[in-house]
This record gives C-alpha cells, sequence and structure tokens, in this order.
C-alpha cells in the first residue's frame, strides 16, 4: 500500500531541528557570562573570608598577648586567575595561627602599628581573579587606640575606609569583570 499525498512518518523535520538548535543557542548565550560572574563572585568571597579569619586569629592573639602581629605578604606575588599555594612562610601568619584552606586566589598582608600602645592594624588581599591585569584589592581596618589607622601593604586611603569591615580598597578595586 502506498501512501497517498502525505505519509505518517516518525522523526523531525530539518527546520525544527534547526529551530531547536537556536533556542539552544540562545539560552547558551545568556547563561555562559552568568555562570561566569557567579564563579568571580565566588573567588572574590575567598578574600573575605580569609580577612574576617585574619581579623579573628589578630584579635585572639591581641587578647593573650596585648599586641598585634605584622604578616609579610604571602604568597609573595599576587596571584593570576589560577589558585596558588598559602605556604605560611610568614612568621605573621604563623604566629597568630591563620592559614586558609587549601590553595588561594589573593595574597595577604598585614601591617601593624608602629607604637606598640596604638594597637592598630590592617589586613589586605590582593588578587587578579579574572586575569585581566587588574588587582583587586580587600581590606580589613582596625583603627589604633589614638583613632589612627595603619596604612595597608598595598597603600590604600584607609582614612576613608569603613572600620572593622571587609571592603574594597576603594569601590574600583573590589571590581573585575563582574
Amino acid at each position: 500500500m502506498q501512501c497517498s499525498v502525505r505519509c505518517d512518518r516518525a522523526g523531525f523535520t530539518l527546520i525544527e531541528l534547526m529551530i531547536v538548535v537556536a533556542i539552544i543557542g540562545i539560552l547558551a548565550a545568556i547563561a555562559i557570562p552568568h555562570y561566569a560572574r557567579f564563579q568571580l563572585k565566588t573567588k572574590t568571597s575567598e578574600a573575605k573570608m580569609n580577612l574576617a579569619g585574619i581579623h579573628t586569629a589578630e584579635e585572639s592573639y591581641f587578647s593573650e598577648h596585648g599586641r598585634y602581629v605584622s604578616a609579610a605578604t604571602e604568597p609573595a606575588t599576587t596571584p593570576g586567575s589560577s589558585r596558588v599555594a598559602f605556604t605560611t612562610a610568614s612568621v605573621g601568619f604563623q604566629t597568630i595561627g591563620f592559614s586558609p584552606d587549601g590553595l588561594v586566589h589573593f595574597s595577604y598582608a598585614v601591617a601593624i602599628a608602629t607604637v606598640l600602645a596604638d594597637a592598630g592594624y590592617t589586613a589586605d588581599a590582593l588578587g587578579d581573579i579574572d586575569g585581566n591585569g587588574v588587582t583587586q584589592s580587600w581590606v580589613f581596618v582596625q583603627d589604633a587606640n589614638d583613632g589612627s589607622r595603619v596604612t595597608g601593604a598595598q597603600g590604600c586611603d584607609v582614612s576613608t575606609l569603613v572600620l572593622n569591615e571587609v571592603v574594597a580598597c576603594t569601590p574600583q578595586a573590589g571590581r573585575t569583570v563582574f
């Protein structure tokens, strides 16, 4: 028996398949940039959490010994878009007992007041998480007893920053392509 004008065939036509491929392409074009931004925000949260950890370690040490501890930049160079090892080579980080888990996207440092009676410090985090050559910088400022603030390793203007909170060194320094 032959088909009359139209046979019942199973399957899709070429046009239907092309429409489905076009829809998938549009969805991918929307989803991939959002996913990349989400990844960058997640990497940024590492700096905020580790600076909060440094603050906790510094305050614990201060309550026992009456002084804060400076720590040299670790890792020594600012990481790029890939993570690097935090080796705890800095004696300061060893002294306060701070070491992040695993590899890091940022380098960390602590600068303290030069006069112990002032007892202030600034903890910094620097990184280039998106690999575009622009460094992201985050800071935690604990002001000294006399109200002054310690300039951190990155040299940002700490006089304008919020105290006792992890913030971007400048509004632009906390941004990346997201």
